[in-house]
């Protein structure tokens, strides 16, 4: 069954509790008052936009097996608050622990079904999916399994280092200002680990991630134009210059944190290389320089979480 499109939601609004058109399935085993309770508890969690305690994206070289369902996400960008969804159509929602207060969105999952494989963003949260569900775009699913099975068995994991077609974007907030610095970080492919940004004349601050695929600093730091430090979790590092602070429009840098996009195999069993959504154009004419400061292409995220 398809997870009935909502409406697109403002992307400039913090999307913490999951889309209310996601319809949640619980299937109770027994009649347990106990089973009844957790099953609100989780419900409860999820409304209220809280991230699990051992909550983490996937990451490394693990292979994830599960199911999968589709739904149309339309024109929204999904939780993670992105202008739209990729070109190519092919994202995915996953559970609240996997997407883990928005560390998920931007990285990438190769999904292998029935009929084949798939490679897709994370670009929502879904808030009825326990950690082995995920939520395939309609085309993603067709991709890998027949639409008339409705939930199809998958195995997933994540794709490190992905091929993407230029650096990183940045797309200020609206509401952004000298004394509220919040941005977005896309075009990044693996999971972002940290942001941090400075001003003229000033020092690295570190950003705080929000649920909304946000990363803010409180009390601003300053008209710009600025400096921002992306860190993903295997530690590669890169540093883009000459951000402005222009909101809802997205800058372009040449800063990369994987590499450059190959020629597209036809064959979608094939190594990495995905079919990728550029990034949407911006209206500056003038493109952010940038500086690369460090790359580790370690497989082994730092920081994962210990359950």
């Amino acid at each position: 069954m398809t997870a009935a499109p909502g409406t697109a939601p403002d992307n400039d609004t913090p999307a913490s509790t999951p889309r209310s058109s996601r319809r949640v399935r619980h299937w109770l085993a027994g009649a347990g008052v106990t089973a009844l309770a957790a099953v609100l508890g989780i419900t409860l969690a999820v409304r209220g936009g809280a991230t699990p305690a051992c909550a983490a994206p996937p990451t490394g070289n693990a292979v994830h097996k599960g199911t999968a369902s589709f739904y149309d996400a339309g024109r929204s960008g999904g939780n993670c608050s992105f202008p739209g969804p990729p070109a190519d159509q092919l994202y995915v929602a996953v559970g609240t622990s996997q997407y883990s207060g928005s560390a998920a969105c931007g990285s990438y999952l190769e999904v292998t079904g029935p009929k084949g494989t798939v490679r897709v963003m994370v670009m929502d949260q879904c808030g009825g999916c326990g950690p082995s569900k995920i939520d395939l775009s309609t085309e993603a699913f067709t991709r890998i399994a027949d639409r008339s099975q409705g939930i199809a068995s998958v195995t997933y994991r994540a794709v490190v280092n992905p091929p993407l077609d230029g650096g990183l974007t940045f797309r200020m907030k609206g509401g952004a200002s000298k004394y509220w610095f919040a941005t977005q970080v896309a075009n990044h492919g693996n999971p972002l680990r940290s942001v941090e940004a400075k001003g003229p004349g000033g020092g690295f601050r570190k950003a705080a991630r929000q649920s909304d695929n946000h990363w803010t600093i409180e009390g601003g730091i300053g008209p710009g134009p600025y400096s921002i430090r992306v860190t993903d979790v295997y530690g590669r590092q890169a540093t883009a210059t000459g951000i402005r602070l222009v909101t809802k429009q997205v800058q372009r840098s040449t800063a990369v944190l994987a590499s450059a996009s190959p020629t597209p195999s036809s064959s979608p069993s094939a190594p990495p290389s995905p079919t990728i959504a550029p990034s949407p154009k911006p209206t500056e004419s003038a493109a952010p320089t940038a500086t690369v400061e460090a790359l580790a292409g370690a497989a082994v995220p730092l920081d994962r979480p210990r359950c």
